[in-house]
């Protein structure tokens, strides 16, 4: 797999808490999305971790072709 899966066309609402760890899934394959199950072993990807500055809901990329990554840009709007 040399290209990230695109999972959705959309950004993925999560709630998140100040403080918590998140491994966001950047080969598209998990089937935890947006977040890293493993899927991705053996290939070049890895996931992205991303540590939440406040509770708040994060909108995560799940395209996996934002700038911004593991959050939205709205790069999904041009594939």
């Amino acid at each position: 797999m040399t290209a990230p899966h695109i999972a959705a066309k959309a950004p993925m609402p999560v709630d998140v808490k100040a403080g918590e760890t998140y491994f966001w899934c950047s080969c598209g394959q998990s089937k935890n999305q947006p977040f890293c199950d493993g899927s991705h072993k053996g290939s070049s990807f890895t996931p992205m971790k991303w540590t939440a500055e406040e509770d708040k809901k994060a909108f995560f990329c799940a395209c996996k072709h934002s700038k911004n990554s593991p959050l939205c840009d709205g790069s999904h709007k041009a594939l």
